[in-house]
């Protein structure tokens, strides 16, 4: 569904909610008006608050560290912790505070089945990012601190993954009534109070996990994706994607890291921010056709020319004109290059030196994974922190300017996972209602459909490398899976940390030759709950990779025993 409103309604909607009471009036002197009372409390106030603030995270997480794992992204400055994984430990306090706001959907006595359905569904999913992050954590004993529970011991992996999957087939039976009475309508900023559209959230999220737990728990896997298949009740096309929509106005409602092109200072964190090389190896190997959609070519191509007196020109071509300047101000690259102008930097190859960087002459140019110093990565003649690289891609102009509001979304899950989810699964011998690769090309259909490139589904989906081949059939849906997820990076983490694919290393600036498998637990947690935090610590498989027992490179139990994702 389409959601072209949210964050202006949900700043109101927040306030409102900590400010007034739903009551009629207040009869009462000693009543805190700036409480809401949960007896006489309205749930639908809180309902945009918690699905906004869990899908803004989401997207969050899916454009820092994980996004430098599965090597969507690569920061060209400040960038230990996206390219090197030099992490420290993270609390979780943000996705306990989500969990308190949902439960009040959950326990107010004020609330309808479906608001109930709601609450469960956005438990099991604000759980299941806390279990797929840092392993074992507070979840039966959680959200007790009214009962006077402050030391609440870590559940284990899978027990939190049985009960996600209980809790959303409890929501899905919910749903399957059809009944949402006591709805608000404008309350739901993702499906406006649908509960078909809720009830197959709700299973499409049954199926995530169920193939998370699928090396580990087959059979339960199996079931599970064997029911919701058979039901036929799951996200199917992008108009049902669970979303919400940055309308991009102000800061306050703009897609992350969007701003005006207003100047350089705006746009710190836009140029920071550059593809990985590896994403870019993908699309261009096959032309995909978001390849354009999601990056721009280079402000100046690199071109050979043996005629050079020297290895790298010092100054920039355009039209071919020489210049009597090396670069130019972003601004004014970009002002020209709208204008229709082409610019180019000259070098010669045959006078390369030892000491010299090679070029990369592609029109799309990104970082390749954890360079010790990726600020002057191709030769940029203007290396520094903050500084612009014109010889390495940028973001699209949809993320400078918001130019479609319509793809400027948090999406916590497609019917481009779930299709590349059955894919997998018929590939397994599952009973999904349809083969592996019907499934797998409906999933790259969907995506394409998402970003607006269906056009290009036909041919695209005979090229070498994208045509489904029964040989190498799991790299390639995963794969592709990988390309669906961009802005979604946590899933293509859990896929290569349960499969090894794609075939993901780490740069030579990695702490370690191989990938972080999870989050640090974090210190406020050690402080306040030392005792078990340290029960779950010791549940964690060490390796030659962890340097310290709680690291990110210790073996949570979905990984155990499995040999991957190395």
């Amino acid at each position: 569904m389409k959601v072209m409103k949210t964050l202006y309604k949900l700043a109101i909607v927040s306030v409102l909610f900590c400010a007034i009471s739903c009551s009629d009036k207040l009869t009462e002197a000693n009543i805190d008006p700036n409480v809401v009372d949960p007896a006489t409390g309205n749930p639908n106030m809180i309902m945009p608050t918690v699905l906004a603030t869990a899908a803004t995270d989401y997207l969050l997480k899916g454009w820092n560290e994980p996004a430098g794992i599965v090597q969507h992204i690569q920061h060209d400055s400040w960038n230990s912790g996206i390219n090197h994984y030099d992490w420290t430990p993270q609390d979780w306090t943000n996705y306990y505070g989500m969990l308190r706001n949902n439960n009040y959907l959950l326990t107010s006595p004020n609330a309808y089945p479906f608001h109930e359905g709601v609450a469960l569904t956005m438990k099991a999913f604000i759980f299941g990012m806390i279990t797929d992050l840092w392993g074992d954590a507070p979840y039966t004993d959680a959200l007790k601190g009214d009962e006077g529970l402050f030391e609440p011991v870590f559940d284990t992996q899978e027990t939190i993954y049985r009960g996600i999957l209980a809790d959303l087939q409890a929501a899905s039976d919910i749903f399957a009534t059809g009944d949402n009475s006591g709805y608000l309508a404008g309350y739901d900023v993702y499906y406006g109070g649908d509960p078909a559209k809720w009830q197959r959230f709700a299973n499409s999220l049954i199926l995530r996990y169920a193939m998370r737990i699928s090396e580990k728990l087959p059979d339960v896997a199996k079931a599970e994706i064997e029911r919701v298949a058979a039901s036929g009740i799951y996200i199917k096309t992008p108009a049902d994607d669970a979303v919400i929509t940055y309308v991009g106005t102000q800061t306050s409602n703009a897609w992350p890291i969007e701003a005006p092109w207003t100047g350089d200072s705006p746009f710190s964190n836009f140029r920071r921010r550059k593809p990985g090389q590896k994403l870019i190896d993908q699309l261009l190997s096959t032309q995909d056709p978001r390849l354009a959609v999601w990056w721009s070519p280079v402000q100046v191509q690199w071109v050979a020319d043996p005629t050079l007196g020297r290895y790298m020109d010092d100054a920039i071509y355009r039209n071919d004109e020489r210049l009597s300047v090396v670069t130019l101000p972003d601004a004014e690259f970009e002002q020209a290059i709208a204008a229709g102008n082409k610019f180019t930097r000259r070098f010669n190859p045959n006078l390369k030196g030892a000491n010299d960087p090679e070029l990369n002459t592609d029109l799309y140019v990104g970082l390749p994974a954890g360079l010790v110093s990726p600020d002057s990565y191709n030769g940029n003649p203007d290396a520094g922190q903050d500084k612009p690289n014109q010889h390495v891609s940028l973001m699209s102009h949809l993320y400078r300017n918001h130019s479609d509001p319509e793809l400027m979304k948090s999406r916590i899950i497609s019917s481009a996972e779930v299709s590349f989810i059955l894919a997998e699964a018929a590939l397994k011998g599952w009973s999904v209602n349809g083969s592996a690769e019907s499934h797998y090309l409906d999933g790259i259909r969907n995506s394409l459909i998402t970003w607006k490139q269906e056009g290009a589904y036909a041919d695209f989906v005979t090229r070498e490398g994208v045509a489904f081949n029964s040989a190498t059939a799991l790299q390639q849906i995963i794969t592709q899976k990988w390309i669906a997820s961009w802005t979604g990076a946590v899933e293509a983490w859990m896929d290569f940390r349960r499969t090894g694919w794609p075939d993901l290393k780490p740069g030579p600036a990695s702490a370690q030759p191989v990938l972080p498998v999870r989050f640090i637990y974090g210190s406020a947690e050690q402080l306040a709950n030392s005792a078990n935090i340290a029960e779950a610590i010791k549940r964690l498989e060490q390796n030659q990779y962890s340097n310290q027992p709680n690291s990110q490179w210790s073996k949570p139990w979905i990984i155990q025993g499995t040999g991957k994702p190395w």
